[in-house]
């Protein structure tokens, strides 16, 4: 719904792996994705404190800040980093087929995000929290000061993002697709 209502104001980023994958591919400016992912992470940091202002007893569930889940914990982080990396694959790669190339279905991208994102959920959540947003992440992290494992929720969504670019980009883009 956020991709939806933020598509003609920003072309939905709402996620700095988003934004990374968008500005390797050519299809962003350095400065322009600068501003997008300064914007991301204030207003995740934002939303957080603001959560935790009105809501008394929301820190005791952590304010939704990510935690690996003890099964993923005890097997490795390696695990851990490469699962965030992978459901932040298929997100992005859904983002560029659908939304920013101009074959996709346009108005209906969001709908096909939102799908992608629900499935991610369905695997992820149970093992890693599925992140697959840096700055969904960094926000309630910071308000709840729970920065454990920290690292996999930047490193995995943005190698998957960034990944997910160049494959998309490499077998299924036509040429002159770079909007910048």
């Amino acid at each position: 719904v956020l991709v939806w209502a933020t598509a003609h104001l920003s072309g939905g980023h709402i996620n700095p792996a988003v934004t990374l994958a968008a500005f390797i591919t050519g299809k962003i400016k350095l400065a322009k994705g600068a501003l997008y992912v300064i914007a991301q992470v204030s207003g995740a940091v934002c939303g957080a404190f603001l959560l935790k202002s009105v809501i008394p007893n929301a820190l005791e569930g952590g304010l939704g800040a990510h935690a690996l889940s003890p099964a993923m914990a005890a097997e490795s982080a390696g695990l851990a980093l490469l699962l965030e990396g992978t459901l932040t694959f298929f997100l992005v790669f859904v983002v560029f087929a659908t939304a920013m190339d101009r074959r996709g279905p346009g108005n209906l991208a969001p709908l096909a995000i939102g799908l992608v994102v629900m499935l991610d959920h369905l695997i992820g959540v149970p093992l890693t929290g599925a992140s697959m947003n840096p700055a969904r992440t960094l926000g309630p992290a910071w308000a709840a000061g729970q920065w454990a494992d920290h690292w996999i929720y930047w490193l995995g969504p943005m190698g998957g993002g960034v990944l997910a670019a160049l494959v998309y980009q490499t077998i299924f883009a036509q040429r002159g697709d770079a909007e910048a």
